[in-house]
């Protein structure tokens, strides 16, 4: 059975005041489980990214977003797609996951990335080091946290981050805390971070892509003792639910021109037949959930899109 995700990555909403925001994203978080979304996420982001309008579009703070949607969804996973590993001290981060995860009832995931955002980086005061230490402190990251769910009171020395007998009173709900999620496919470093130390992975990309991916991080895995099948294979992408071939072919057409050779690797584009087409093809790729951000949807979009797919794949 595949697993599907609902990200939900836009905050501009037309006719929606911003004291009424909360209750329109909390509406598509709702719509997205009741129609049989796994998990739902947001981005960790202060500004809003570049294609979807950029920082003078609205952009909520991540995790305390997440908290509000525990509380008005009831089975849903909740996390971020990814925190950057600039953004948060590593232990501030798990305890704050592990809250989410008191809050949820036992819901929370933890998604970890090395971080991109230069401009916002810059603007808001966060260093932005070379990509090789934010892989580096990336790795620490992912040992802090782990020890933080799992042990009663960790220590931890490292080049860039510390823990000195880190208590995290309550535990976390979840038995072994809130699952791991690594973003990224970078092959050297990033897959190889997932297999010594991930419960899951989010990776981009076509079909074609995806089974090279795979094939990379199984060769982690073998390298360092792993099972693969012990980590949660997931993609990331755009879906665009379109009511006709026509209409589909008019959004694939604006979609091509504007992300060029990247259309092939991002966007699901088509009516319901197409796209049950699509996701198929990503599935027999060798993917366990599939996640998909619908920009600029509706609840009554978000919903028909879970079904469909639910129907399908579920």
């Amino acid at each position: 059975m595949t697993k599907f995700g609902l990200q939900i990555p836009n905050f501009t909403f037309a006719d929606v005041p911003d004291r009424e925001m909360f209750e329109h994203v909390a509406d598509l978080a709702v719509a997205g489980e009741q129609a049989g979304f796994d998990s739902v996420w947001v981005m960790d982001h202060f500004w809003q990214l570049p294609p979807l309008g950029g920082p003078t579009q609205p952009m909520l703070e991540a995790y305390t977003l997440l908290g509000g949607l525990a509380a008005r969804t009831r089975r849903a996973k909740l996390g971020t797609l990814v925190t950057g590993v600039t953004y948060r001290n590593p232990a501030l981060l798990a305890k704050m996951v592990t809250t989410l995860d008191i809050v949820s009832s036992g819901r929370a995931m933890l998604g970890l990335g090395a971080a991109w955002y230069e401009e916002e980086h810059d603007a808001l005061g966060f260093d932005f080091p070379r990509a090789g230490e934010r892989l580096d402190r990336l790795e620490e990251a992912l040992q802090i946290c782990r020890a933080m769910f799992t042990e009663e009171a960790p220590s931890f020395a490292g080049k860039h981050y510390r823990i000195e007998k880190a208590l995290n009173i309550p535990r976390p709900v979840q038995p072994n805390g809130p699952r791991i999620m690594v973003g990224g496919s970078g092959e050297k470093r990033t897959l190889r971070l997932v297999a010594q130390y991930a419960d899951m992975c989010n990776i981009n990309g076509s079909p074609d892509t995806i089974r090279h991916l795979l094939e990379v991080l199984h060769g982690h895995c073998a390298d360092v003792g792993r099972d693969p099948s012990e980590i949660t294979t997931t993609r990331l992408g755009s879906l665009f639910l379109t009511s006709s071939a026509e209409e589909a072919e008019q959004t694939s057409g604006f979609l091509r021109e504007a992300a060029g050779a990247d259309f092939e690797e991002r966007f699901t584009v088509g009516d319901p037949g197409a796209v049950i087409d699509q996701v198929d093809a990503l599935v027999d790729a060798g993917l366990d959930e599939l996640i998909f951000n619908l920009p600029f949807a509706d609840p009554a979009t978000v919903r028909r899109a879970g079904e469909l797919l639910v129907a399908r794949f579920g």
